[in-house]
């Protein structure tokens, strides 16, 4: 049975178009730092340790709360995601509040109102400050965590994790920051869905107990609110809250790598590969050559003018975008330059990526770049300066790093004094090529040998969605087995050749949910060329026919004949079972490993379609039932990837469907049952008629 979803991606592509006549045969000359005056937040202490940063802003009549939780990073282990889901839990209820009375109280004065791990955010008319403030200061200082919310945090949890286990940025994100800080730090921790399971109510309180306390924190109020007003709020709403001592943190830095290695994780089915080369950098706030690190930064990759960008994406058109990031850090920094890029030239992006770091080390930058790039900066700094929250973040930040107290009011002198040569400096300090992990997440048997040359060790180390090395031989494949084998092996176990051969219609109707919505999924297909799907979300529904030869898609009253690649894609979808009949479809079978599904070995068959689309099914190699299906189709977006995991089989007149059916699009989960099956209903030509 085959199951996939289609998916709609319309992107709004804007331009602008800039008039004015300039020369264009030579760089303008730049002029002095613009004079940026930045006003200064006014700032006091609470008895419990708070410190609070007040910034007046009369232009709308509104403030805001930010409230931060300046606690260090902390090794979570076994219960990796507890901050998160105790920063979640803040605000579902209060010694005082329901959740009920929360939400109520926030919608009646109009405010928003969101907690996190790293503190609490509210905002709210002039007049309304009062009810807000209040609701925030019991939020943080006498908050009540129940099991039943504990429960819906965690199940959302698992649900966003099981779709990012699946999705190649997530996979790579994890295992970058596995490589570049450990698994033993807390920047290298991965939430998976038994350490959230482990996570309960006391975990919770004991988190929020060691951490989350004032003397630890910081309270932004900015907006139309003057200094003696924010000072009887705060003493009034969260001066009860009560300061403890906040557990000392050792936090193990990790160094790069001597020398450049290779990191794979393997996705058989990916037609493009996510790049990163990557390692960690010890850059503080503040750093001497803090300055001039940002401006290399930018003319590598951190602007759209930078140098990955026009080399990858404009000159040789591998991306549609590469970047770089130099982030410094109170613990530890690190170094990042990514890209997403197509089988057919993953080495060749690679190879462009490492050129472009060493002639950061090896030639000094131009005048015209360097002067560009500190515009682009400049700008940048001006426009956040817009923004009044920014004042407050500033006056924060010089607290929480030590910074100068005219940091900011010096920022755009100091950055306009950053020369050629401190940039050949701090390039020469902070960009490593061979000293740097190059993670690919993509497919191994396209791109893997040809990554092997960038190793300085002459090997590849590879590496599951969890960070974890794995031996790519371990499970070696039977020298005696052929992918007929398995392929016979499949049918035979959802109920024989014979019967298959038999079965002239079927319709399978499903349940499940997405994103909070109930759905209904109805799917019928007839021998040998007809299908029938129907989406059915309450209060919209969707359907899809082919007849054979012609397609249509009928939804909110509109009906729209599908062509091209979607038809073709109809056409693939009324096969019911493609495996029974291969060869005369066209369909080559590869038997290409031994994979893992939910800790069950399986073979790996990847399938390519005469329209040169593939995928990937996972055979279980005791039962001979298919245990997953990931695909991916080109579009003019990017890869379209969908991974299907398969599971619960039950017997309806003599053939195993799977019970529960769980499809990854991206982003997003959606669970469903099978409850009912009909096999050789009688269904007539004329329910698939196409008008």
């Amino acid at each position: 049975m085959n199951i996939k979803k289609f998916l709609t991606l319309i992107i709004l592509l804007t331009s602008a178009t800039l008039f004015a006549q300039v020369d264009r045969s030579k760089m303008p000359e730049p002029g002095p730092a613009p004079e940026i005056k930045i006003a200064d937040a006014e700032t006091f202490t609470l008895d419990n340790g708070l410190k609070v940063f007040v910034v007046e802003n009369h232009k709308l009549p509104e403030v805001s709360f930010s409230i931060m939780f300046n606690y260090p990073p902390v090794s979570e282990k076994e219960y990796a995601g507890l901050s998160n889901i105790t920063g979640s839990l803040l605000g579902t209820a209060t010694k005082t509040m329901t959740k009920d009375e929360i939400d109520e109280n926030i919608d009646f004065i109009g405010a928003t109102l969101s907690t996190s791990a790293k503190g609490v955010y509210g905002n709210a008319l002039k007049k309304n400050i009062d009810v807000l403030a209040k609701i925030m200061g019991d939020i943080v200082a006498n908050p009540k965590f129940e099991k039943t919310e504990l429960d819906k945090i965690k199940k959302r949890t698992i649900s966003s994790l099981k779709a990012g286990e699946k999705e190649p940025s997530t996979i790579a994100d994890n295992v970058k920051n596995v490589l570049d800080f450990g698994k033993d730090s807390p920047y290298g921790e991965i939430e998976t869905e038994k350490t959230v399971k482990n996570i309960t109510i006391d975990k919770c309180v004991e988190f929020y107990d060691n951490y989350m306390r004032p003397n630890v924190s910081y309270l932004a109020i900015v907006g139309d609110i003057n200094l003696d007003e924010a000072k009887n709020l705060a003493d009034k709403y969260f001066a009860n809250w009560k300061k403890g001592n906040v557990p000392a943190v050792k936090f193990k830095s990790k160094r790069p790598p001597l020398i450049r290695k290779v990191a794979m994780v393997d996705r058989p089915s990916a037609v493009q590969s996510v790049i990163h080369i990557t390692y960690p950098v010890k850059l503080k706030p503040g750093d001497k050559l803090g300055f001039a690190a940002k401006v290399a930064n930018a003319i590598l990759g951190g602007a759209f003018v930078s140098r990955l960008n026009m080399d990858l994406r404009e000159k040789h058109a591998y991306t549609y975008g590469a970047h770089s990031t130099l982030d410094d850090d109170i613990y530890m920094g690190e170094f990042d330059a990514t890209c997403e890029a197509r089988n057919a030239v993953t080495d060749s992006a690679v190879t462009q990526f490492l050129y472009e770091m060493k002639k950061m080390r090896s030639e000094k930058v131009t005048e015209d770049e360097l002067n560009t790039v500190k515009k682009f900066m400049i700008g940048q700094f001006a426009r956040s300066l817009e923004n009044p929250s920014t004042i407050a973040r500033f006056a924060i930040n010089i607290e929480r790093y030590n910074l100068p107290k005219d940091y900011y009011k010096n920022y755009l002198k100091n950055l306009d004094a950053v020369t050629v040569d401190d940039v050949y400096k701090a390039s020469k300090k902070y960009i490593k090529p061979d000293k740097a992990y190059v993670l690919v997440v993509g497919n191994n048997s396209e791109v893997g040998k040809k990554l092997k040359k960038f190793s300085l060790s002459g090997k590849i180390d590879y590496y599951d969605t969890y960070g974890n090395k794995v031996d790519p031989d371990a499970e070696k494949l039977p020298a005696d087995i052929t992918v007929d084998q398995v392929i016979d092996n499949y049918l035979k176990a959802i109920g024989g050749k014979d019967k298959i051969a038999n079965i002239k219609d079927e319709t399978v109707a499903m349940e499940g949910n997405i994103q909070g919505m109930n759905i209904k999924i109805t799917v019928v297909r007839k021998f040998p060329n007809k299908y029938y799907f129907n989406l059915d979300l309450g209060a919209m529904q969707q359907t899809q026919k082919f007849d054979g030869k012609n397609a249509v898609v009928s939804g909110m009253g509109q009906s729209k004949k599908l062509e091209g690649d979607q038809l073709e894609a109809l056409k693939e979808e009324s096969e019911m079972y493609p495996l029974l009949r291969y060869k005369e479809l066209g369909i080559k079978p590869e038997l290409i490993g031994l994979g893992k599904v939910n800790d069950k070995s399986a073979y790996k068959v990847k399938l390519t379609f005469p329209n040169g689309n593939s995928s990937v099914i996972y055979i279980d190699a005791d039962t001979g039932l298919k245990l997953r299906e990931a695909s991916s189709r080109k579009t003019p977006q990017g890869e379209f990837a969908t991974t299907v995991d398969f599971s619960d089989y039950k017997d309806w007149n003599g053939i195993k469907y799977p019970g529960k059916i769980v499809q990854t699009v991206g982003p997003q989960t959606i669970d469903m049952t099978v409850k009912e099956v009909k096999i050789n209903s009688g269904v007539k030509d004329d329910f698939f008629k196409v008008d």
